[in-house]
């Protein structure tokens, strides 16, 4: 696994090369404010990990022993930019050119209880790497000071990134906050890693101290691992070890569903989330559905996209048959959300609904007729019902292909208003 591994001593060479110019300049500014006060600046974590992996950076993290607010506060008048401080954290966010750079306190961290926020105190570099969730993000890069250039890694991170390893920190890391094991799958399907053997029993053992966690932080969780590049390994990973029926017990993946997954982004559907979502709501009945929304808490639309896919799941039988014509499939389909219907297009059984539901939703939802209600009424037709049974008489026509021009579509209304006027 160690094939293109940065040397350690390449690290701050590498930095200046693979950072966007903007993000540079912004921490070339840190960091000099911090050696005009004396002071040792980090980077740390995840960006010394993908700097060392050779990924793309595109923001970083750096922490300081001691506060970091006027460290902040110079740069953002120097350069005409702005800090924002949490003050429970230690923590603050320099904005400076559309650029963000994130400054913490070298902190330790205390939990009251699995599940818990955590309380922090100020603490050394060392303490706060000490903190971290996994080996190979408890990695410091230092930027200035004496130490430039030298790489802590007190846990052995940079043998575990040689390895391909996501290993714990500490025995009890899962039991003081769940949310880990969710990370830990993810940063293992996103970089090719495999769980430490005694990482993986420790997860197995504290899987259900997921329910000790809010549901608005395992839906952050759960959308961050849907924003990876190939979300459906992580989820594999995840049915494997039991995780997402820890989430929820409706909750399943199977390979089915991945290569639905690997299909939508092939396709170019673009509905970010909820698409995705959607895709995880195609196995569940409605009640379940409703239950995960409950649990996690979806949005709005999040919600109505996987709750459309599981109600869509009861009619998906009825879109299979032969004689099913356009009007009937529309009249099916066009109360369910867009995203609920491309999950069914990407995950049904049977070619023939995946493709009734693909022309649904690449022509079917679009036919109208030329006949708006402004030629109706040059026709003689009022406002009110008539006119709306004309309109929803000729879109069937058109779907079902009994009229094709606007002279076929005039004469289909004139037949329309004599019927009316004889059974009046």
């Amino acid at each position: 696994m160690d094939k293109g591994l940065t040397e350690a001593t390449q690290l701050l060479p590498r930095l200046r090369q693979v950072l966007p110019e903007a993000v540079a300049r912004a921490l070339a500014a840190v960091v000099k404010a911090a050696e005009g006060q004396g002071r040792t600046l980090y980077l740390v974590g995840g960006c010394v990990r993908d700097l060392a992996l050779g990924r793309d950076l595109l923001d970083v993290d750096v922490v300081a022993e001691g506060e970091v607010q006027s460290l902040a506060a110079a740069v953002a008048s120097a350069l005409g930019g702005r800090s924002v401080g949490h003050d429970a954290f230690g923590t603050v966010t320099l904005e400076v050119n559309g650029v963000r750079v994130d400054l913490a306190m070298a902190r330790a961290e205390t939990y009251a209880r699995p599940g818990a926020l955590p309380r922090v105190r100020p603490a050394s570099v060392e303490e706060d790497l000490a903190r971290r969730d996994f080996t190979i993000n408890a990695l410091a890069l230092a930027l200035c000071g004496s130490e430039r250039g030298r790489l802590l890694d007190p846990f052995g991170g940079w043998e575990d990134l040689r390895r391909g390893l996501v290993r714990l920190l500490h025995q009890r890391s899962f039991i003081d906050d769940a949310t880990r094991i969710l990370r830990a799958v993810r940063y293992a399907a996103r970089l090719g890693f495999r769980l430490e053997p005694v990482t993986r029993a420790l997860l197995l053992r504290d899987v259900s101290y997921l329910d000790t966690i809010s549901g608005a932080r395992v839906r952050q969780e759960l959308l961050r691992l849907l924003a990876e590049e190939r979300p459906e390994v992580a989820l594999l990973l995840c049915q494997g070890l039991g995780v997402l029926a820890a989430v929820h017990p409706a909750l399943r993946f199977d390979r089915r569903l991945a290569a639905a997954f690997r299909w939508a982004r092939r396709r170019g559907a673009s509905l970010g989330p909820e698409l995705y979502l959607s895709l995880l709501g195609t196995p569940l009945s409605p009640e379940e559905a409703s239950s995960v929304a409950h649990r996690l808490p979806l949005s709005a639309r999040e919600r109505r996209a996987v709750e459309g896919a599981a109600a869509l799941g009861r009619v998906v039988s009825d879109l299979a048959q032969m004689r099913l014509r356009p009007s009937e499939a529309v009249a099916h389909l066009e109360a369910y959300p867009e995203a609920s219907v491309w999950a069914w297009a990407l995950a049904a059984p049977t070619p023939t609904v995946r493709r009734r539901l693909r022309r649904y939703l690449e022509c079917w939802r679009y036919v109208k007729p030329d006949l708006d209600g402004r030629a109706l009424q040059r026709l003689g037709l009022p406002r009110g019902p008539l006119m709306g049974e004309a309109m929803r008489m000729l879109r069937t026509a058109r779907l079902d292909g009994r009229v094709r021009t606007r002279q076929q579509e005039v004469a289909a209304v004139n037949r329309l208003v004599r019927e009316r006027g004889r059974s009046s």
